[in-house]
């Protein structure tokens, strides 16, 4: 499977957000997990509307910032590992 990373998205005052902490998150109007493997696969996603249902095109808008964040924790894994093969 290879490795493994998860963040949390959200729309928070219509802002969509990456990591939310708990003052977002506790107001958010749409926060989802999202787990990944390095290759892009989905281990698992939970979303959920905190209010009025959300649209399509704002579960595309969250899962394409998840996957920038997604991204970069698989760069500092590959760091990381690096330096402790050294």
């Amino acid at each position: 499977m290879g490795r493994v990373a998860a963040v949390s998205v959200g729309i928070v005052d219509g802002v969509t957000c990456l990591d939310l902490d708990y003052s977002e998150d506790s107001k958010a109007e749409v926060d989802f997990n999202v787990v990944s493997t390095e290759a892009g696969r989905y281990v698992e996603l939970q979303g959920t509307a905190e209010g009025k249902p959300f649209a399509r095109s704002d579960v595309d808008r969250l899962l394409d910032l998840a996957s920038i964040g997604l991204q970069r924790l698989f760069e500092v894994q590959a760091e990381a590992l690096a330096r402790v093969a050294r």
